[in-house]
């Protein structure tokens, strides 16, 4: 006759072991001792009254991919606020994964934006503060003040901030390296406008051979009157009182072509 495993340890000190183990890293040795528990109603009952413990089926759940019993965990019970931040990174998470596979293909960042729309993280690991691509405001406010310090940190520092922000590394590697493609976009495009704008003012300095612009239009033809020209012929007189063409000297990135008009 089978026999149900028979509970040799206390919760308190299921909890402690879960916790040591948790922040081991040793997932799969984790998983292994909540396998060894009892499974009889009345003591997970009791084991369930422990956040460690609650917190332990749900890393190993996702580490192994059971995203259904991740879901379940986290949706019906309550978290301390100590323990939101690395759920909520493994709800997500579990989603992002979910929708990549039934896709096909990797999720761009509109893509995750529409599984956060549709998948909201349940109210048992989220405080209700208001947040900003899944990130808690004071925690952006924290990682653009160390950019600004340095925005290539080292895993040190990567390990600091996670400490600091409640994320882990990957997650503070992976903003840092979003922040700095953004800024430099925004530089190159910066870039792009100054030669556009000089030539612009150039134009207006210097108006074309038609005479158009500045007070010139009409110019042309009236030098030349009863004159029909032919389609690509250009007249003596034209071509002397035409100014001589002006590049745009201030920007390398600027040449005669960019100031023709």
């Amino acid at each position: 006759m089978f026999h149900l495993p028979i509970l040799s340890f206390s919760p308190q000190q299921v909890a402690s072991v879960c916790e040591t183990l948790e922040e081991s890293g040793d997932i799969e040795r984790l998983g292994r001792f909540l396998w060894s528990l009892p499974v009889a109603p009345s003591a997970w009952e009791a084991l369930n009254k422990h956040e460690s413990v609650l917190r332990a089926r749900a890393v190993v759940a996702f580490h192994a991919g059971n995203f259904r019993d991740l879901y379940h965990i986290l949706e019906n019970h309550k978290f301390t606020k100590e323990s939101h931040a690395k759920l909520q990174a493994m709800w997500l998470e579990a989603h992002y994964q979910e929708a990549e596979k039934s896709r096909g293909r990797p999720l761009g960042p509109v893509d995750k934006y529409r599984v956060r729309k549709k998948f909201p993280l349940p109210k048992t690991i989220w405080d209700g503060e208001q947040k900003t691509h899944c990130f808690k405001e004071r925690t952006r406010n924290l990682l653009r003040e160390w950019y600004l310090q340095d925005p290539y940190p080292n895993p040190s520092k990567k390990r600091e901030l996670a400490q600091a922000t409640g994320l882990t590394p990957t997650q503070v590697g992976n903003w840092f390296k979003n922040r700095r493609q953004r800024d430099r976009a925004a530089a190159a495009k910066n870039r792009l406008q100054v030669p556009i704008a000089l030539c612009s003012s150039e134009r207006a300095a210097h108006p074309d051979s038609r005479g158009y612009g500045a007070g010139g239009e009409g110019r042309q033809l009236s030098e030349s009157p009863g004159a029909v020209a032919s389609p690509g012929a250009t007249s003596l007189s034209s071509l002397s009182d035409r100014p001589a063409a002006t590049a745009c000297t201030t920007s390398p990135a600027c040449s005669e072509s960019d100031c023709e008009a």
